[in-house]
Formats: C-alpha cells, structure tokens, sequence
C-alpha cells in the first residue's frame, strides 16, 4: 500500500505563490497565462475601492513585493520541480510589473506591454537568457525582470507614435 504524502498549508501556500495562483498549471503557455494574469491584477490598482491608483512609488514597492518573495519561492520550486520549471510564473508578474512601470496604467499600455513583455520573454535578447544561469530563484526571476526591462522600453516608443499617429 502507497503512503499518501500530504502537502503542508506552507506548501500549498508556496505552490499558490510561485503558479501565481493557477496560471503556472495551465497545461499550454503557462507563461503566458501567468503573464495575463499579471494584467488582470495590473488593471485592478485605482479602479477597485482600497486599492490605491497606480504611481510610481506603489509600482515600486509591489515589485520589491514580488521580487523578494518571487525569488524566495521559486528557489523552493526549483527543489520540487527542477531548474526554472513551466509551473513558476510568479516571474512573468514581475516583468509585466516592470514593463508598465512609470507608465499610464492603461487599457492599450497594458496590451501592448503584454504583448511586448510575452516578444520579450521568448526571443530573450541579450543578456536575458545569460541571467536564467543565476542561482536559488535568482535567475527564474531576474531573467523576466530584464525582459520587462527590454519590453518598458518598447512600450514608451511605442505609446509616442501611438500619440503622434492618433
């Protein structure tokens, strides 16, 4: 007879942590799953009564948020499912974070940054995919956070020449 090995609520809280709730068990595209359900959570500041509108210091500090423990649990994913495993996609959070960072919290930012971030995070232009080498969460999260970086940039030309076009 098997034992049956139960999952601890710190486990589970962890798995829930790291997944992004249930995007990372998408069983195709997880990324971008855990990408669109970073824009759903990205629109919610100032439009949902006790979420505060979206500024600069409140973009900086829900990053900070998501980084520290985005990389404490994939770092524990890691162990569980091996290095930088589909179900972690607590790190396409982050990098949708930093894509519409300083920028309008906006219906076409938030579609066009998806879209950018998603470009960003495949192609992984240099150094990206260098960054995924790095350690104990480190680098299942920096990478998305470069990627974001890349995809911010992309996003302020492209909202220019949407102005200047519209």
């Amino acid at each position: 007879m098997h034992e049956r090995q139960t999952e601890s609520w710190g486990d589970r809280v962890t798995r829930w942590i790291y997944a992004a709730g249930p995007s990372g068990l998408a069983p195709i595209a997880p990324g971008t799953f855990g990408t669109f359900t970073a824009c759903i959570l990205l629109a919610l500041p100032g439009r949902v009564p006790g979420i505060p509108a979206w500024s600069l210091p409140f973009g900086l500090i829900a990053f900070a948020i998501v980084l520290i423990v985005g990389v404490w649990a994939s770092a524990k994913a890691e162990v569980i499912h091996g290095k930088d495993p589909g179900i972690v996609v607590i790190d396409e959070v982050a990098g949708m974070i930093v894509t519409i960072l300083a920028l309008p919290n906006s219906g076409p930012a938030l579609i066009f940054g998806f879209f950018l971030f998603r470009a960003m995070d495949i192609l992984k232009p240099w150094p990206v995919r260098k960054l995924e080498s790095l350690p104990r969460g480190w680098g299942v999260m920096l990478d998305d956070v470069l990627a974001g970086v890349y995809a911010n940039v992309l996003l302020r030309v492209a909202l220019m020449l949407w102005e200047r076009v519209a």
